[in-house]
Parts: structure tokens; C-alpha cells; sequence
């Protein structure tokens, strides 16, 4: 039986003491944010009890020249252990309680082959608006038992996005904002160009989400349909960073879509690029 894709706060309160769940707290700054928060700090001065930082800026590989690119299995496998996190449990991942980056920390966990991975709906906010305890400090576990198993078949790159734009066989969802998407603003990130991959198109992330979860499934599906998404066809997700795309990722899978990939290296890769062509 696989894992649902959110549980609630009652419900993780109610089974937070069994030894088969672990919950990790993978709360991220949006871009442009690391100037006057210091997301670590933040972590420390209050997170759900024994819920190790999911730090998915740390668990990124930091060899690439783009942010947010998936880490080496090898090197995945380590962190979780030195976490203390196990493969084999219900992991349940929480952010601040905007719905952010806790999907992109359930889409890695999968991706690696963890079979049980869940959102808390709500996140942060929604946990402690329920009247439950958090906890400041650390948190230091026992080691962990993880062994990373990738699948590569959930990630694009920039090549086979770039086929994709040009000759058609799935669809590009751009998770950005519209103005973004649109060229109408400068990106949050220095030196990237204005617009969006040829023939994508553009679902922002934030519009499938309310109150720290995704919105019901029949808002869902007419937000894709009014983008003109076919949910029953491939999509490949893209974003800023490989981030929130993962929201579109979660919501197309709440929708019962079983060919949705991410193109990581997102607009960081694709609008950093001179030799790229670019829809404004």
C-alpha cells in the first residue's frame, strides 16, 4: 500500500511515536530571500519534535554552475544516514506551510526510491495552528539505514527539453510566476534572460495551492485545462530551479497522471544560456 500523498496534523500527531514514520523538516527560501533570513536559524528556533533539516540547498550538488541540481546518489545516501533517516519508513516532509519546497524534498525521496513518502498538509503553520508541540535545537539521531536507488527516468535535461520544444511528444508546464513567464519582470535570480522554452506552458505553482495544500481535484483540473495541459499526456515541469515545479509534479499526480518528469536544471540551466531559443 502506497503512501498518500499528504497526511494531516491530526493524523501525524495521532502516529507520530511509531517506530515505521520518521518526519523531516524541508523548509527552503525562495530566491532572493537569503539576504534577510537565515533559513537554519529558523529551523532551530522551532521544528516538529525529532524532525531532522532536510536541507535541500545542502543536498544539492554543488559541483553544477545551477542551482537545486540532484545530487549523486552515492553522495544522497550518506546525508540521509548521517540525518539518521531510514529508506524504509513513512517518511512525512513539511515546509513553512506554503507548500514550497516540501513537495521538491517528496519528489527527491521518490526519486532515490524511498516507497513511502508523504506532505504534511499545512506544514509548519498548519502544525502548530492544531495546538501541537514544537521542539528548538538540533536534533541528533541515531545513524540511519539508506540506500539510494535513482531513478533517472523522472529527471529531463537540458537536451532532451531542448527536442521536446522543438519536434513536440510531451508537454513543458512552467511553474513560474506569469510575469515571469511572460517576460514582464526580471528574474529573481542575477543574470538570467526574461521568457520561457518554446511552446511551454505556464501553470503557476502557487495557483494549485491553499492553505498549505493542494487545492481539490476538480479545481485542479480546470486550472491545467484553462492552461491548455492535457493531463492524460506527457508533461515535462519546469520552474526557477527545479523547486516548485515539483508542485505541478504533486498536483498532476493527485490527478491520476502517470507520465510527469522534471527538467532540473529548469530556467537557472535554460535562461542562463546564449545559444537557446527563448519565447517572450
Amino acid at each position: 500500500m502506497t503512501a498518500p500523498l499528504f497526511v494531516s496534523a491530526d493524523w501525524l500527531h495521532e502516529h507520530y511515536t511509531e517506530e515505521t514514520l520518521q518526519v523531516l523538516d524541508a523548509r527552503m527560501l525562495p530566491p532572493g530571500q537569503e539576504a534577510v533570513r537565515d533559513i537554519q536559524a529558523e529551523y532551530l528556533a522551532g521544528h516538529l519534535p525529532n524532525a531532522p533539516f532536510f536541507n535541500i540547498e545542502a543536498l544539492s550538488d554543488h559541483t553544477s554552475a545551477y542551482p537545486h541540481m540532484m545530487p549523486r546518489p552515492e553522495g544522497f545516501s550518506v546525508a540521509m544516514r548521517e540525518l539518521g533517516v531510514s529508506s524504509d519508513k513513512h517518511l512525512v516532509v513539511y515546509d513553512e506551510g506554503n507548500l514550497f519546497s516540501a513537495p521538491r524534498a517528496w519528489w527527491m525521496l521518490r526519486t532515490f526510491g524511498v516507497q513511502h513518502v508523504s506532505v504534511l498538509a499545512g506544514g509548519l503553520q498548519g502544525w502548530k495552528a492544531a495546538g501541537f508541540a514544537v521542539e528548538t535545537g538540533p536534533v541528533t539521531l541515531p545513524e540511519g539505514e539508506f540506500e539510494a536507488h535513482y531513478d533517472e527516468g523522472q529527471v529531463k535535461r537540458l537536451n532532451d527539453v531542448l527536442l521536446i520544444s522543438h519536434e513536440g511528444g510531451a508537454q513543458i508546464v512552467d511553474a513560474r510566476a506569469a510575469n515571469r513567464f511572460n517576460a514582464e519582470v526580471d528574474e529573481p535570480r542575477p543574470g538570467l534572460h526574461r521568457g520561457h522554452i518554446p511552446r511551454s506552458l505556464n501553470v503557476p505553482w502557487n495557483d494549485l495551492v491553499a492553505n498549505g495544500e493542494l487545492k481539490p481535484v476538480a479545481e485542479l483540473r480546470e486550472l491545467f485545462a484553462k492552461a491548455g495541459v492535457d493531463v492524460d499526456k506527457p508533461v515535462v515541469a519546469s520552474c526557477g530551479s527545479g523547486v516548485t515545479a515539483v508542485v505541478v509534479i504533486l498536483a498532476l499526480t493527485a490527478l491520476g497522471a502517470r507520465n510527469v518528469t522534471l527538467y532540473d536544471g529548469s530556467w537557472g540551466e535554460w535562461g542562463s544560456r546564449d545559444d537557446l531559443p527563448i519565447e517572450k
